[in-house]
C-alpha cells in the first residue's frame, strides 16, 4: 500500500472515505469520536477536531491514522486462505463476532463469540492464530484491532466477512 495522504485541512468525511480505520484509531488513541461528548461532525477538518480536543501534535494524529490503515490492510485475510487452513486441518481459532440475532448463516469451523465470557479469548496465548469474522468484515476489523492492541501477534479479520466468503469460496 502506498503512502496514504491525509492533511489537516481535510474534512473528517474525506478522511473516513480514504481511511475507514480513522474513526477507530482516533478513539483508541485520543478518545475522540466515540460518543457525543467527544464526537465530531463530518464537515469538521482534522485541524479543527484536534483543536477542539486540545491535541497539539496534528502530524502525530495524521501518522496515527496512516498507521491504523496499514494495520487494517495487514490484518485482513482472504476467505480462500482461511478455507485452505480449514481444509488442511490447521490449528487456529475462528470466531464469529456477530451478535446472535445476526447469525442467519454460519461459516464452517467458526465458533460464535461467547458474549457472556468474551474475556476467555484474552487468556489465549498471545501467539495463537485467531481469525475473526462478521457479516461484512468491518466489525471483525474492530475486534482484530483490539486484540492486536493487546499484544496478540497472529490475528486476522476475514476480508469481506460472510459476504466475502460467499463471493470467494461459495
Amino acid at each position: 500500500m502506498s503512502e496514504l495522504t491525509i492533511t489537516p485541512d481535510m474534512t473528517m468525511e474525506q478522511i473516513l472515505a480514504v481511511a475507514p480505520s480513522a474513526q477507530r484509531a482516533l478513539f483508541q488513541r485520543y478518545h475522540v469520536g466515540g460518543c457525543s461528548a467527544c464526537g465530531f461532525q463530518p464537515t469538521d477538518t482534522l485541524a479543527q477536531v484536534c483543536k477542539d480536543h486540545n491535541i497539539l501534535d496534528v502530524p502525530e494524529v495524521v501518522r496515527t491514522i496512516q498507521n491504523a490503515e496499514l494495520v487494517d490492510q495487514r490484518c485482513q485475510i482472504d476467505p480462500a486462505q482461511v478455507k485452505a487452513w480449514l481444509d488442511a486441518g490447521e490449528d487456529f481459532t475462528f470466531v464469529d463476532v456477530r451478535p446472535p440475532e445476526e447469525r442467519t448463516s454460519t461459516l464452517p469451523g467458526a465458533e460464535p463469540l461467547d458474549f457472556a465470557d468474551s474475556g476467555r479469548y484474552m487468556s489465549l496465548p498471545k501467539d495463537r492464530r485467531i481469525v475473526f469474522h462478521c457479516q461484512d468484515g468491518q466489525r471483525a476489523l474492530d475486534v482484530a484491532s483490539y486484540f492486536i492492541g493487546h499484544g496478540f501477534s497472529q490475528v486476522w479479520s476475514l476480508r469481506g466477512g460472510v459476504e466475502g466468503w460467499l463471493a470467494e469460496v461459495g
